[in-house]
């Protein structure tokens, strides 16, 4: 009876943002000079040099993967269907979860804002690692038109760093 409510609703929720996950400097993710990330293999996206230490959802979805045992990255999942990779630091796998807290699990719903790792910068670098945050769209090329913005200062939960 009254369908076209719903369709309002479906429609207000359809994600067309995403936030910085962290807060920092935002660059093009082929200057991280990596070989993975910044070849665009897992996608187009974003780094972040982080100036805090907390990760955060850049905007509402579902925590579709999680690198438990070393904390590292979690996967989102969007309902439009974007699927998102946010990594934090380079070759940071081989700390086996040191210097990091994940505080999600697979599954979960998130906000944008909500917390979903915290680490600790100076231990990654300490270790002679580059304590970047990559964020990237890894089925970007079932979005063409999305367009990610660095070159700028980001405060995690603020900025806008992507559009759909």
């Amino acid at each position: 009876m009254f369908s076209f409510l719903k369709k309002k609703e479906a429609v207000e929720d359809t994600i067309t943002v995403m936030k910085a996950c962290v807060s920092g400097r935002a660059i093009p993710v082929e200057e991280l000079d990596d070989g993975v990330f910044s070849a665009g293999i897992m996608g187009k996206g974003i780094a972040i040099v982080p100036s805090s230490e907390v990760i955060v959802a850049p905007c509402n979805g579902e925590i579709s993967a999680v690198m438990e045992d070393s904390g590292h990255a979690v996967g989102l999942r969007l309902n439009n269907g974007a699927e998102l990779l946010i990594h934090e630091g380079l070759d940071t796998v081989m700390l086996n979860g040191e210097g990091f807290e994940l505080l999600v699990k697979e599954g979960d719903q998130v906000k944008a804002g909500d917390s979903l790792i915290r680490f600790d910068a100076h231990l990654i670098e300490s270790k002679g690692l580059n304590p970047a945050c990559v964020f990237l769209l890894t089925n970007s090329d079932a979005y063409p038109n999305v367009q990610f913005k660095t070159g700028m200062d980001v405060m995690a939960n603020e900025t806008v760093v992507a559009e759909f």
